[in-house]
């Protein structure tokens, strides 16, 4: 195998372990995904991948192949990023990565600004709950409340934000309000899945948990949300998006919690003169607000 074109190919199908995968990923259909395995196969003279009923799965010559092709992949990563971040031009496209409820509060309103400013510059929003990935270029761009540790990225703290805990209107009018030290006691809770945000499950704004009936569990911020105005239960919630919400209201006052946001970036595309423009105005987004 002589070029990142196999390798790419190769690299989809190990990680997705079947062909419709791999086609998805790769943007192609299943059929060529398969035409090029077995040309791959029949020009290393070897087997590298066993086909079962459901999977493909790697045999010793795949596993084999794998180091090989992901150090070839990073070195394409590696020459993409340095040709962006020698574009100075304020046009192109920028990948950002962050939250439904950053996304809707702060990012995109600089996304508008910015585009007011900058019209030839196109910004892809990727929302999930889960880190992507800069270095294969996922994304440019990541607004997050989790620190990334990677040297090869640079790092700036956008805010600090506070977040409190909140009930529906009517979910007080039935239930009445839960009190501080009792610990949720009689009350319906709604938390993210453990998984997601295991801290929680202990404590809400250091209100222990322990007491209270959890009614509702999701990995979504805006189902967390919906539950909350939709009267499932009580939860904590960030307050720059609740205290917009009428039908929610805060309890516990005293009781809240600090997180911060920061924008990640990676350090060969920091000085790129459009990811710079994006910057500088949702850092000003983020300072207006806070």
């Amino acid at each position: 195998m002589t070029n990142w074109d196999n390798a790419r190919f190769f690299l989809a199908v190990a990680r997705t372990g079947t062909l419709r995968g791999a086609a998805a990923r790769l943007g192609v259909d299943q059929a060529t995904v398969g035409r090029r395995i077995a040309a791959l196969e029949q020009a290393l003279s070897a087997r590298l991948f066993l086909r079962t009923p459901t999977m493909y799965v790697l045999t010793p010559a795949g596993e084999a192949l794998i180091g090989p092709c992901e150090a070839m992949e990073q070195a394409v990563h590696q020459v993409e990023r340095r040709i962006v971040g020698m574009d100075d031009q304020l046009c192109g496209a920028i990948r950002v990565a962050t939250t439904d409820s950053l996304g809707k509060r702060f990012v995109v309103p600089a996304i508008a600004k910015l585009r007011a400013a900058h019209p030839g510059i196109e910004v892809i929003c990727v929302t999930s709950a889960g880190m992507a990935n800069l270095t294969r270029r996922e994304a440019d761009i990541a607004i997050r409340t989790l620190r990334p540790e990677s040297p090869d990225l640079i790092v700036r703290r956008l805010a600090q934000l506070e977040s409190g805990i909140y009930a529906s209107r009517a979910y007080l009018a039935a239930r009445g309000e839960p009190r501080e030290g009792e610990a949720f006691e009689g009350h319906d809770l709604v938390m993210y899945q453990r998984p997601v945000v295991p801290s929680m499950w202990e404590a809400l704004c250091g209100e222990p948990t322990r007491r209270g009936r959890i009614a509702f569990q999701t990995s979504s911020t805006m189902m967390l949300f919906e539950a909350a105005i939709c009267g499932l239960g009580v939860t904590e919630l960030p307050c720059f998006r609740a205290d917009d919400e009428p039908e929610l209201v805060r309890v516990m006052p005293k009781r809240c919690d600090h997180f911060d946001v920061w924008l990640v970036t990676h350090t060969d595309l920091y000085k790129t003169a459009r990811v710079q423009a994006f910057i500088d105005i949702v850092a000003r987004e983020f300072e207006a607000a806070v």
